[in-house]
């Protein structure tokens, strides 16, 4: 092949490297031109499937940094590369693939990273992005749920109890000012008469508990 006829095809398989979003590598031997035809048509509008020279390949692959490939390209290779979504064009083959078991997966280019023939298996059992999505927004919409009902209840007992303790300040403080200074006399008092006494900072204990517990009936 003359230098110039070579220098385009290396061109033409660099550009289709840099442009595809997965290269799959294969090995064809023994399968026939309907088959490949059959498997082109499989990947999709815009993803191809050509028989390539190792040779050129490899200076291809090397220079967009692809060098990893190079054990890869020997005995009959064809590439697909894909410019759809890589999970469906690696579903295909892997059908084509137990259908037709001539075909043989080397690896590949995906996303930009050199992956091996069982990583484009893995590849091909990823569920469709649409599943994934409806499933992720499921997980999502259930633990939202979830959520809503743990802090629904607990926040209107706290708006409740805050009320009450609202309403009962105002009145525990005008007790305070009204109360005269008790003697000192008066502060020796009996242990029987002062256990006999309610306070009135008692008392709005007692009543913000019973505001507390009716809150907590009414959740």
């Amino acid at each position: 092949m003359p230098t110039q006829a070579k220098a385009a095809v290396i061109d033409e398989i660099t550009e289709r490297f840099q442009n595809s979003s997965a290269a799959v590598l294969t090995e064809y031997r023994g399968l026939t031109v309907a088959q490949l035809t059959q498997l082109r048509r499989s990947l999709g509008a815009g993803s191809s499937y050509a028989v390539v020279k190792n040779t050129l390949t490899k200076r291809a692959a090397d220079s967009v940094g692809f060098s990893d490939l190079g054990p890869l390209l020997n005995g009959p290779t064809a590439i697909a590369f894909i410019e759809g979504d890589p999970v469906e064009a690696a579903k295909a083959i892997r059908d084509f693939a137990r259908a037709n078991p001539l075909l043989v997966v080397k690896g590949g280019v995906v996303d930009g990273r050199t992956v091996d023939a069982s990583e484009v298996t893995r590849l091909a059992d990823v569920e469709p992005r649409e599943v994934l999505l409806a499933k992720l927004a499921g997980a999502m919409k259930g633990n939202l749920t979830k959520a809503a009902g743990l802090f629904q209840a607990p926040l209107s007992q706290v708006a409740r109890l805050a009320a009450a303790l609202q309403e009962k300040k105002p009145a525990s403080t005008e007790d305070e000012a009204a109360a005269p200074e008790a003697p000192a006399a008066e502060a020796s008092a009996s242990d029987d008469t002062a256990a006999a006494d309610t306070t009135p900072a008692d008392e709005a204990t007692d009543e913000v508990a019973a505001a507390a517990d009716a809150a907590d009936g009414d959740a």
